[in-house]
């Protein structure tokens, strides 16, 4: 599978399946697809493991032995399935609900359970039988699960989880749902993490990594990626960078049941051992399952975050933040601010509303805050639709900051001509201009039709007004209201025209 289209071709044809069994939609498959597919790559993974350490004279203790395995059960040929076929109808079903589930589930209760199946059991904390009530459209999909290796994934995903969720999210139309809250495109991560640059060091201490409303935890994956390989970090890692990353590295929150063992499974399979996830609602405080997120610093080094579009917050959430509001994405950056380590940077996005509003108190606060405390280095303006799936109009921005330093100017960079399309997608390549002009040394660089500076003094007399408005394009003139009559009146005498000779030619 080469590309992204082939894989969500196949990604489709698993879920023609489900469909037959009344699972719908992707909030649906996707939740089923996420543990058979994590079982099947953490098999894989453990196989590596266990070669490797063989290869060394090391002995290696899987999480998971027989017959839970997935060669065992999952697999075609798996000495456990076969014998399970032999035997009574519904036996393999019955085997995977109560047998299988359960014993995934049984790690955390048990008192010498290794971290990863600590981790293996909150995956599967909330499933209590496969959504697949047919044996023998359980076994369709498995066989075809069974076929997706990380051998046959294209580069640019180290797993196909990714990829899973790009297709089902955005190509199955899941608009305004919750769909919303779990999908940030991986070019537009990735090209907030290489404008960022960020380095397994942060002054001379190991760097947390850290994302309010992680979601399926795309922000923490793409990260330790970006770090752990050279040809685009340009880093070279040590055997303590490594175990940093893996284990004391990558921390964030979310309050999606649904999302929690997503992002647990997608941070696994990247390589992230010991992800530190806990299931919270990051702004009113409210916690369920915090023991993986135990021991977090209060602040981070790196924070990359996309919080929620639209939300709306009660009074619990207002309680704990200086500038009161209802505004979800404005209490986000309080947050963001209040544990960002001093010298720590954060790359969000943020709905273009929030720039450029500032008819409320605490959205003229927020800002205010913003540009005092932290160096507002960049605001980019990304093109319209780029969050397809978080609702039709979403106009977006990313907004870039270094705590500690006051802003004196902010540069811009407007993407928002580009025009994204099925047929012409927002590829990282087309971040390269932008990169190029950040990262330059040369003064002349920052200047071009789609970048400039606004200083502070400009920002405060706007009453922190933060929009990305390009002084290079020209306002078009807009006809006066009888220039207007005119021309309607002119193509209406054309439309009647031609009403004419059709009627004519009846």
């Amino acid at each position: 599978m080469s590309d992204q289209s082939s894989m969500n071709g196949y990604i489709k044809s698993i879920c023609d399946i489900m469909r037959r069994d009344n699972t719908k939609g992707a909030m649906e498959y996707i939740p089923e697809l996420t543990w058979m597919m994590f079982l099947r790559i953490l098999d894989e993974k453990e196989e590596d493991e266990h070669l490797q350490s063989e290869a060394v004279g090391e002995i290696f203790e899987p999480s998971l032995k027989y017959p839970y395995r997935w060669r065992d059960w999952g697999s075609p040929e798996g000495k456990k399935r076969k014998e399970l076929q032999e035997g009574h109808m519904d036996d393999f079903l019955n085997f995977v609900n109560d047998d299988l589930i359960p014993h995934l589930k049984s790690f955390e209760e048990k008192t010498n359970a290794t971290k990863r199946q600590k981790i293996i059991s909150q995956i599967f904390r909330n499933l209590t039988h496969t959504r697949l009530g047919s044996e023998k459209n359980l076994l369709d999909v498995l066989d075809k699960v069974d076929h997706l290796t990380s051998e046959n994934i294209d580069d640019t995903h180290q797993f196909p989880l990714s990829q899973i969720y790009e297709g089902l999210l955005l190509k199955m139309g899941e608009k305004n749902n919750d769909g919303g809250q779990f999908f940030t495109p991986r070019e537009v991560i990735r090209a907030m993490i290489r404008a960022v640059k960020p380095d397994v060091k942060h002054n001379g201490e190991y760097a947390t990594f850290y994302d309010p409303g992680c979601g399926t935890g795309g922000f923490l994956a793409e990260n330790y990626t970006y770090l752990t390989t050279p040809e685009i970090s340009d880093l070279k890692l040590n055997a303590s960078d490594y175990n940093h990353l893996k284990h004391d590295g990558f921390w964030g929150l979310d309050n999606s049941f649904t999302a929690f063992p997503i992002a647990l499974a997608n941070l696994v399979l990247h390589g992230i051992d010991q992800p530190h996830i806990g299931l919270k609602n990051t702004l009113s405080g409210r916690e369920t399952y915090m023991d993986l997120f135990e021991g977090a610093p209060y602040k981070f080094d790196y924070i990359f975050t996309n919080p929620p579009f639209g939300g709306k917050e009660g009074d619990d959430s207002k309680a704990n933040f200086a500038f009161k509001t209802g505004n979800t994405q404005i209490l986000f950056i309080q947050h963001i601010i209040d544990h960002l380590a001093e010298d720590g940077t954060c790359a969000m996005v943020i709905d273009e509303g929030v720039l450029f509003r500032t008819n409320e108190n605490a959205f003229l606060q927020t800002k205010r805050k913003l540009l005092d405390e932290c160096n507002l280095w960049c605001i980019l303006s990304l093109p319209q639709n780029v969050f397809v799936n978080a609702g039709a109009g979403v106009k977006t921005n990313l907004l870039f900051f270094t705590k500690g330093e006051t802003t004196e100017k902010v540069w811009y960079y407007d993407m928002s001509d580009f025009k994204v399309l099925k047929k012409n997608p927002l590829t990282i390549n087309k971040f390269d201009d932008f990169l190029m002009r950040l990262h330059s040394d040369k003064e002349e660089d920052k200047i071009s039709e789609k970048s400039w500076y606004v200083d502070i003094d400009t920002i405060k007399k706007k009453d922190y007004d933060i929009k990305a408005v390009n002084p290079n394009i020209k306002e078009k003139e807009i006809p006066k209201p009888d220039e207007l009559i005119k021309i309607i009146e002119e193509s209406q005498v054309k439309i009647n025209e031609s009403l004419q000779k059709l009627k004519e030619l009846t």
